[in-house]
């Protein structure tokens, strides 16, 4: 009898716990959902198949715009407001401005600016926003979705090997380039009127799509909220903070540092050092939330955000928040939110940026868990 159940146990076993290769071909299930015509090479991975999952549309149902029209900020005064949240980029002296209000309806913007090719990426579910270098491989691409999600964050294919890439770290995930991480374009997301008091001269990013959608509403209605829970996330929580409290976080030469909202909101201005070098972080009124109600023109402000190198000619910097300004109390000269002096002895001097980001914490912690927190 001993030996009858020993023999049903182990039958069981077999038929419950399938071998790895089944194991794996059942996991390639979730990408044959969205989509059925692959060109990846799979036998490359560095993540587990069974940690993605879909995340509704089809691959390119979120559809990434691939000629993206400009207009001048005096025609997009029709349609964006003073609190507009915008991405900003700049280079070599061109600015442009990326509205969340599409955005959050294509997640992706393949764009040129001079000779650069970026991809301009937004995920709602993160509240995360990167600009790529979008060359694979030595060539030029586009990027677009693919429909999946890991840790409820976008995951992004190229079209050239058609790789997986995670749009929050900006490396491939699956495919031919795994392992690779795509160069990062300093941005900010500011407000409109932010945009153009820093950048007169700069064109913003066309409702004229090719595409038809309700830009200036938003489809993830009460998400920006402290008290929400992460959507489509499996994963375990940090109880540092809550979930979906936002935070500043910066990277220096491979270390991380993260401020909480709750604490830059008050304080406007941190002077901090890390790692060694002298930061300066900086929460100020300016761009309204993407994520908090329907019509995105009538959320709340929840600010803008800028971390900049403090050493200006060899020179530590402090700064404070003064009558609405920040100055630095070396040479009394006044910043913009873009690390800018636009008046005093160091007018026209330019900080040097530190690449950051505002997400939503149990994203940043899924992804780099690591992070030290400021306190």
């Amino acid at each position: 009898m001993l030996y009858k159940n020993l023999f049903k146990l182990i039958l069981i076993l077999l038929l419950i716990i399938p071998n790895s290769n089944n194991y794996a071909q059942d996991n390639l299930e979730v990408f044959n959902k969205v989509s059925s015509d692959w060109k990846t090479d799979f036998t490359k991975h560095s993540v587990g198949f069974s940690k993605f999952m879909g995340g509704g549309p089809q691959r390119d149902g979120i559809p990434s715009i691939d000629n993206p029209q400009f207009e001048s900020i005096k025609d997009a005064k029709d349609w964006l407001n003073f609190e507009s949240p915008i991405i900003s980029i700049e280079i070599n002296g061109t600015a442009k401005a990326y509205p969340l209000a599409i955005l959050i309806w294509h997640e992706i913007i393949n764009d040129k600016i001079g000779d650069t090719p970026i991809s301009i990426t937004f995920c709602p579910l993160c509240y995360s926003t990167s600009v790529f270098v979008r060359i694979v491989d030595g060539k030029e691409t586009t990027f677009g979705t693919s429909g999946l999600l890991r840790n409820s964050n976008l995951v992004m294919y190229d079209r050239l090997t058609e790789s997986l890439w995670q749009e929050f770290i900006g490396e491939a995930i699956v495919g031919k380039m795994t392992g690779t991480k795509l160069n990062l374009i300093p941005s900010q997301i500011i407000s409109f009127e932010q945009f153009e008091k820093n950048y007169p001269d700069g064109t913003v990013l066309s409702r004229e799509t090719g595409f038809t959608r309700s830009y200036g509403q938003n489809p993830y209605i009460g998400y920006d909220n402290i008290n929400s829970k992460p959507f489509l996330y499996r994963g375990k929580i940090d109880e540092r903070l809550p979930p979906n409290e936002k935070i500043i976080a910066i990277e220096i030469d491979n270390n991380f540092k993260a401020y909480p909202y709750s604490i830059t909101e008050k304080m406007k201005i941190i002077n901090d050092d890390f790692v060694g070098n002298p930061v300066l972080i900086l929460h100020l009124i300016g761009a309204g939330s993407a994520l908090e109600t329907k019509d995105i023109s009538k959320s709340r402000n929840v600010g803008t955000t800028g971390t900049f190198s403090r050493i200006v000619d060899g020179k530590i910097l402090t700064f404070k928040y003064e009558n609405l300004k920040v100055i630095d109390d070396q040479t009394k000269s006044v910043w913009s939110i873009t690390g800018k002096a636009i008046d005093g002895k160091l007018k026209g001097t330019q900080l040097k940026n530190i690449l950051h980001g505002d997400y939503f914490s149990f994203a940043w912690f899924a992804f780099i868990p690591e992070t030290k927190l400021y306190k």
